[in-house]
């Protein structure tokens, strides 16, 4: 992979990245990684829950539609975590529908991205957030 003014980072952050599809979730991890980042993986918001208590990450990347939890519920669930009130969650979906936006808001959702993502252009978005 080429280096790119995205590519490096001087502090990378710590991530969580929830998706339920392993091929996506392998895609945006090795993305993130490349970037520096260090990255934990979850399935589906509960494990999602699990893995930010453990983690306690600087950033959420979430799919929308997953079994068990999806990423509005768990992104209700993690504002409600004293640790999650003002971690920026970023919701990652094929989902671009007003309405489901609006309700990702309302659950506390930082920003949202239409899937299939850019590399650069969600490591812009990751940017937005690093300190």
């Amino acid at each position: 992979m080429p280096l790119t003014a995205l590519s490096f980072w001087s502090d990378g952050m710590k991530i969580l990245a929830i998706d339920d599809t392993k091929t996506l979730l392998s895609l945006l991890s090795l993305t993130l990684r490349n970037a520096g980042h260090e990255v934990a993986e979850a399935e589906n918001g509960e494990d999602g829950l699990n893995k930010f208590d453990q983690f306690r990450p600087d950033l959420v990347i979430t799919d929308l539609n997953m079994p068990i939890m999806d990423g509005i519920e768990f992104t209700r669930a993690c504002r409600s975590r004293p640790a999650g009130q003002n971690t920026p969650i970023i919701v990652l979906t094929t989902e671009n529908g007003a309405e489901i936006k609006a309700e990702g808001r309302r659950a506390g959702a930082s920003a949202w991205m239409v899937k299939p993502f850019e590399p650069n252009t969600l490591l812009g978005l990751v940017a937005r957030y690093q300190n």
